[in-house]
């Protein structure tokens, strides 16, 4: 390219006066020729140095580094950001913020039913992250931060060990309380809900830092940290929903993009009202969705063709009710537990009522057990 340039200044010149443009020739043609033949490294010397020959267009001997191995001889830096995979869910992980860039899983009827419970996990440091990199439980014990799933464990019921792994800080960030417990919580069942309507529901969530605007209109990134390794709070979360009806027909994908804020968000918000682009959330993260799906033509709107209709307030309280009723250990806490929902002026349903009784049954026949055995003993 330099001569063409060379030779290009060098027409120009010839055309507007011999002399002149001689002159030039040969300065151009002296300056690209010292240029070409200098060797990339040539110390500075007071000396001039001596033209070298020019170099075959021949390939590099055996054994003599290139460009390429020559940048390479000590390794690039590693950022750590390559996918990492567990039993039903895999990550890309931020070494820097200490929380995942993005998690993606797969859920469905039968993943999403079974016996595994929460109550036998434990958050822990993932073992797959250097420890120099990775959060622990005591940046969040006291920060006034939850720690928030993206892959929920609740997704992972058919295996103690899926479920185990969710866990992981890896699959952790910090989350305000409330929207972890509430309307988060609440995006997470409207997904599970989903494996009734659909055999396969594929998800992607992750933390955002979005800019927000300052006093005097300008744009800024920050954020707060956590605890000794500095785990970064994000401004938003975003969840990524694919869901196919069926392998056997043809119908067309279901996709749905959330950003939802890092702050309380009440019954009266529904999910439709956090939906972005898709392109929007790309472009907001850096990353792309599912790039072997077609968006434009392979996917429908996930709002426009199911209901995307989060629980109600009694819809809920019922629901966590039941859990707490599934996990009562006395009789008395079993009662207490209904009184509490009877303030709320919510009636039970019948399904509450069952489990209700069922569990009334299971701690009656405990007692009595255990009275035999003080007996007997």
């Amino acid at each position: 390219m330099a001569e063409a340039i060379g030779a290009r200044l060098v027409r120009n010149r010839f055309f507007g006066g011999f002399v002149c443009g001689a002159a030039l020739g040969a300065t151009v043609s002296g300056l690209l020729a010292k240029k070409l033949l200098r060797k990339p490294d040539w110390p500075p010397s007071a000396a001039a140095p001596q033209p070298e020959e020019p170099r075959p267009s021949t390939p590099l001997p055996l054994g003599e580094p290139g460009p390429k191995s020559i940048l390479e001889r000590y390794g690039f830096p590693a950022a750590g950001t390559q996918i990492r995979y567990y039993t039903n869910h895999a990550l890309s992980y931020d070494q820097a913020k200490r929380v995942p860039r993005w998690v993606i899983e797969h859920i469905s009827k039968y993943k999403t039913s079974g016996s595994a419970d929460r109550k036998h996990c434990k958050f822990k440091a993932d073992p797959n992250i250097p420890s120099m990199f990775s959060a622990v439980n005591e940046d969040y014990i006291g920060s006034g931060w939850s720690r928030g799933h993206m892959a929920p464990a609740g997704d992972n019921k058919h295996s103690p060990e899926a479920m185990a792994e969710t866990f992981y800080l890896s699959n952790i960030v910090p989350q305000n309380y409330e929207n972890n417990a509430g309307f988060w919580n609440r995006v997470e069942m409207y997904c599970r809900e989903l494996t009734e309507r659909f055999e396969d529901i594929w998800i992607v969530s992750g933390p955002l830092m979005l800019p927000q605007s300052d006093e005097d209109g300008k744009k800024k990134v920050i954020y707060q940290v956590i605890g000794k390794d500095e785990v970064a709070v994000p401004s938003h979360l975003y969840k990524v929903i694919l869901a196919r009806r069926s392998e056997v027909f043809q119908d067309p994908l279901l996709l749905g993009a959330f950003v939802v804020p890092n702050r309380p968000i009440g019954f009266d918000h529904q999910l439709q009202e956090f939906q972005v682009g898709i392109e929007d959330l790309e472009k907001m993260s850096g990353l792309v969705f599912f790039p072997e799906v077609n968006k434009s033509e392979d996917v429908r709107n996930i709002c426009e063709v199911d209901t995307c209709k989060l629980m109600t307030l009694e819809e809920f309280t019922l629901y966590i009710t039941t859990r707490k009723l599934q996990n009562a250990r006395t009789p008395e806490r079993l009662g207490k537990i209904m009184s509490e929902l009877r303030e709320k002026g919510i009636e039970p349903d019948e399904y509450l009522l069952k489990v209700y009784n069922k569990k009334k049954e299971e701690l009656a026949e405990q007692t009595t057990a255990e009275v035999r055995e003080r007996k007997v003993g």
